[in-house]
């Protein structure tokens, strides 16, 4: 698969510290790439970059195979964290003064507008002023003049932010929608849960470093620690002997006439072989692996390197 964006070797300093140390990433064509991180990081930083509002102090940036350049600007959208729309202008209006800054001709983006107004429910406020608007629906406009130009990279920045769960679900359909007819989109979001459900690629930034990055398959496979949970009914006793040197028992309870355990194997114990020595003396009701959730692989990563810097800061 082809990349629509390459980031190589990205450097950005500011006075008082380094934004970002060393950072490349690849960005597929038509993926929906995570670009995760704490507060502060440096995601922010590299967003600007790639919209080039600010440049990197060194490194390259690459968009399909060609240096990024000032007209790049029009093949890309970029819904920003912190909104802003004018209070006292018309809906409608604003909308369409926003459409041709993008370099669209006022009638195509009229038609287009009216559109999508129309699939957002939002036609009856076109003549209304921002202020009038509820903050659910500002955004709605803004996401709208974000993709009304079908630009090939979208960037949203915490896209979900302030939506009800109604209208989150419009937006993710809408983004999972563009993404079938060709766009790629990065979103950069606290939100794991969207990142598990939408993303195909992540990459995750922490202190100005990328530590993490790959598809997300990839990724909670490199963080599985071979834990299984069992539910069964039986001896205690007898399930913990069939265990032996094979698997730890790391939890267990008994609720509702079930045990319910936690095991991780040990070494090139397979689950079935935790399976073959477990039947013959417990009944077992349900088996499943406990792969980690990208919050938990988010708190771990930032968590181990975090750790690493503080023993390297101690060390020196």
């Amino acid at each position: 698969m082809s990349n629509i964006l390459e980031a190589k070797n990205i450097v950005k300093r500011y006075a008082s510290h380094t934004a970002l140390d060393d950072v490349s990433i690849e960005i597929p064509t038509q993926s929906i790439f995570g670009l995760l991180g704490p507060n502060g990081a440096g995601k922010t930083s590299l967003i600007r970059i790639i919209n080039q509002i600010t440049g990197p102090d060194s490194g390259q940036l690459f968009f399909e195979g060609k240096k990024l350049v000032p007209e790049h600007v029009e093949q890309i959208g970029y819904l920003p964290e912190e909104r802003g729309l004018y209070k006292k202008m018309a809906v409608g209006e604003q909308a369409l003064y926003l459409a041709q800054l993008k370099g669209m001709k006022k009638a195509e983006a009229k038609k287009k507008l009216k559109f999508w107004f129309e699939k957002f429910e939002i036609d009856a406020w076109w003549n209304k002023k921002v202020e009038e608007l509820s903050k659910g629906m500002q955004q709605k406009v803004q996401f709208i003049v974000t993709v009304l130009h079908e630009p090939k990279l979208l960037i949203l920045d915490e896209p979900f932010s302030g939506f009800d769960p109604i209208n989150a679900n419009i937006i993710k359909n809408e983004i999972i929608e563009l993404k079938a007819k060709g766009s790629t989109i990065v979103f950069s979001t606290h939100n794991m849960g969207s990142v598990e459900e939408l993303c195909d690629n992540i990459a995750l930034i922490n202190k100005s470093k990328k530590i993490v990055d790959g598809t997300v398959k990839e990724i909670r496979k490199q963080y599985k620690s071979n834990v299984f949970e069992l539910h069964f009914t039986g001896n205690m006793m007898g399930f913990t002997n069939a265990l032996w040197t094979d698997a730890k028992l790391i939890d267990h309870v008994f609720e509702d006439d079930i045990n319910k355990a936690q095991v991780q194997l040990i070494d090139k114990t397979t689950p079935n072989d935790l399976l073959q020595a477990l039947l013959p003396v417990v009944k077992i009701q349900s088996f499943r692996e406990l792969v980690p959730s990208m919050n938990d692989i988010f708190i771990a990563a930032v968590n181990q390197e975090n750790t690493l810097g503080t023993q390297s800061n101690f060390t020196e």
